[in-house]
């Protein structure tokens, strides 16, 4: 077993583990969702995004991209986020949180993919 892969996997299913629990609720009732769990996402997304640079593969490049995607999907949610609660003067608002939730969605499609790919490169994986 290779601590490495071992690494790897446990940062691409916890980043999607942690998208997919801010994402889960009611898209516009801010109480569903926990902006702490949003920042957990986004820095698992980051690390995971780092560990996927040294792959040379093809299936090491679509890994990276889809972890580029969530990354720029979670940092608009960020960003939509603190805008939402620091500048707006509507505040944290139904429409102002369906859009954060919206972009964490999008974020947890790019999860998907990569876990699923995790998944098929693993299966179809041979010893040598």
């Amino acid at each position: 077993m290779s601590l490495e892969k071992v690494i790897f996997g446990f940062f691409v299913l916890l980043a999607a583990t942690l998208n997919f629990g801010f994402f889960i609720g009611d898209l516009a009732d801010p109480k569903l969702h926990n902006e702490y769990e949003l920042f957990a996402a986004v820095v698992v997304n980051l690390i995971a995004t780092v560990l996927k640079f040294g792959d040379r593969t093809q299936i090491g490049a679509v890994h990276l991209a889809t972890s580029l995607v969530a990354d720029l999907q979670l940092i608009a949610a960020t960003l939509a986020w603190i805008w939402a609660t620091q500048v707006s003067a509507g505040g944290l608002d139904a429409g102002s949180m369906a859009a954060v939730v919206s972009l964490s969605g999008g974020a947890l499609l790019a999860n998907i993919v990569s876990v699923v790919l995790l998944v098929v490169e693993t299966v179809s994986f041979q010893r040598r």
